[in-house]
């Protein structure tokens, strides 16, 4: 199995699979281990402040914390030997899981589309660190994190 071919697989995977994500409407859109992307649609399911119509704080950290996590997982994947069985490569991904999460938030989360994209600060071979921020459709910066993944 290519590396590219297993990015496709993980990237359906969480587009379909993880309920809580499928909950919200986080959908992967660039699964690469330099770069990554989620993005998700506005929908009043996720208000955290009804007065003000503002986007919850738990959304926006799941969305960064998501992003971090996919580059995180693509950069393994291209790091790994190429002879690997899929068992093991699920064994290890199985593995790969948030530390440490820090959010900023910069904004009020108000927008129609929110666009969350993530690159690697520093990969180990046991930990790996995210720098991480999301955006409004307009641009408009809402916040930004660095999140901490064990990897081995």
């Amino acid at each position: 199995m290519t590396h590219s071919t297993l990015i496709d697989q993980l990237s359906a995977f969480m587009n379909e699979r993880i309920p809580f994500q499928k909950y919200l409407g986080i959908k992967v859109t660039k699964f690469d281990g330099q770069e990554s992307e989620v993005r998700f649609q506005w929908k009043d399911e996720l208000v955290g402040n009804a007065p003000m119509q503002i986007l919850h704080g738990g959304a926006t950290a799941t969305a960064l914390d998501t992003a971090g996590g996919v580059v995180i997982m693509a950069s393994v994947i291209e790091r790994m030997e190429k002879n690997l069985s899929a068992e093991e490569i699920v064994e290890r991904m199985a593995r790969c899981g948030t530390i440490d999460l820090r959010v900023d938030y910069v904004r009020p989360g108000r927008g129609n589309e929110f666009i969350t994209t993530a690159t690697i600060i520093r990969s180990g071979s046991r930990v790996a660190v995210a720098r991480m921020e999301m955006h409004n459709e307009d641009g408009m910066l809402i916040a930004f994190g660095t999140g901490t993944y064990i990897v081995g």
